[in-house]
């Protein structure tokens, strides 16, 4: 089993659209915007060893706001210039009551099982309260990238960051705790790989 970083995509892989200090998802692939050092930061997350798979909430999708269509233009020009593994979309509503739109930790749970993952190593990267609450759901480590977005913080995250980079060195620094159990070569590339993430 391998550990794997779960991360939110707008906010996170991408710039989000701030309206009255809410986010919202890019409207056309045009908008759509990787932030930047994140491609560095991913790949950096895996030299260390850790999958990389997003899970990201589109609920306009479902509420008929968005074509589908776009979505997943957005995320294949994602894929081709992000080294992530896989990605995983909710396009329901709260009215829906999947339990994959986070904060219920279905996306996560679904990602664990496709690609044998150990949740107990694992983290979630997000930008807002429901990514965080996902996280703990599924037994996740949790990572807020901090905007100060006026909606509440229901869940306290276990670190707070600015940005991917500075999440992707907090996740190798905690990896690098457990480094009296690696083998030297395990060493070496963790810490070739927190040297990439900054």
């Amino acid at each position: 089993m391998k550990p794997a970083v779960f991360l939110d995509r707008d906010g996170v892989i991408n710039r989000a659209l701030v309206r009255d200090g809410r986010p919202y998802s890019p409207e056309t692939l045009d908008a759509f915007e990787i932030l930047p050092g994140v491609p560095g930061a991913v790949s950096g997350l895996k030299q260390a060893g850790f999958l990389a798979i997003v899970v990201t909430n589109q609920p306009d999708v479902g509420a008929g706001k968005q074509d589908r269509g776009v979505v997943e233009a957005m995320h294949e020009d994602l894929r081709a210039r992000v080294a992530v593994d896989d990605i995983y979309a909710c396009f329901h509503t709260d009215g829906d009551d999947c339990n994959c739109r986070k904060p219920k930790p279905g996306l996560i749970e679904a990602a664990a099982a496709d690609w044998d993952v150990d949740i107990s190593r694992s983290f979630m990267v997000g930008d807002r309260w429901r990514d965080v609450g996902a996280g703990k759901a599924a037994g996740c480590a949790t990572v807020l990238i901090d905007y100060g977005y006026t909606e509440p913080l229901t869940y306290e995250p276990d670190a707070k960051v600015a940005s991917l980079p500075e999440a992707a060195s907090w996740i190798l620094g905690q990896a690098s705790a457990q480094a009296q159990t690696q083998t030297p070569d395990q060493a070496v590339a963790l810490s070739a790989a927190e040297d990439k993430s900054r």
